[in-house]
């Protein structure tokens, strides 16, 4: 028999994150070395390396939005370099203002 469920009905079921597991993963993720929280910060940037004013003949025509959002691990990512760059400052003692 072939239930067929209202709109209603399937808005309650919660979708499956199918990244779960990763973003676990990446939450868990403990810096104990120099050397790979350095390569987290260099890895991961700042700020989105697609956002871009448009200029033709010295006026902005345009903007491109910033598209790191759309990640889905935007958020995981960016946790993870701020572990990277509070273990630098915090265990290491180094200045992270070449990292900001």
């Amino acid at each position: 028999m072939v239930y067929f469920l209202s709109h209603q009905q399937q808005a309650t079921h919660p979708a499956r994150d199918w990244l779960f597991p990763l973003r676990e993963q990446l939450n868990r993720l403990k810096i104990h070395n120099e050397s790979t929280a350095h390569f987290i910060c260099r890895f991961i940037p700042m700020q989105c390396p697609f956002e871009q004013d448009i200029y033709l003949f010295g006026r902005k025509i345009g903007h491109i939005p910033p598209l790191c959002k759309l990640n889905p691990l935007y958020e995981e990512l960016i946790g993870l370099r701020f572990r990277a760059l509070c273990y630098l400052a915090d265990e290491c003692g180094q200045d992270v203002s070449c990292y900001c």
